[in-house]
């Protein structure tokens, strides 16, 4: 279970990275998005996975740590946010522009 998890957050890190590294802002901004859902699921796991345990304390009994679940969930807020402000930050500068490059100017090749 430990190695599918890395696993995980290792394949969304290398893709998150290699999108912010094209020159055009729709793979930034998803590069951004999928780096970000690698950050929560490290935040997640940091908590330790646990299965079968109670999400609310009774008495003697063993509980999940809510604090990085409340740490996940405030992130994919702040997270939603954020993608919806870079999206609507990209349509700006694609309106004045002209074109969807990182930088604002055409390459040679396109």
């Amino acid at each position: 279970m430990e190695a599918a998890f890395a696993i995980a957050i290792g394949v969304l890190c290398a893709c998150g990275i290699y999108l912010l590294l094209c020159a055009r802002v729709l793979p930034v901004i998803l590069g951004i998005t999928l780096f970000s859902y690698a950050i929560n699921l490290f935040l997640l796991g940091m908590g330790r996975l646990t299965i079968g345990k109670p999400a609310v304390i009774t008495a003697g009994a063993q509980y999940v740590d809510p604090v990085p679940q409340a740490l996940v969930l405030t992130a994919i807020v702040i997270g939603f946010a954020m993608t919806a402000f870079t999206v609507v930050l990209a349509l700006r500068s694609f309106a004045s522009t002209g074109n969807d490059h990182v930088n604002g100017e055409e390459t040679l090749g396109e």
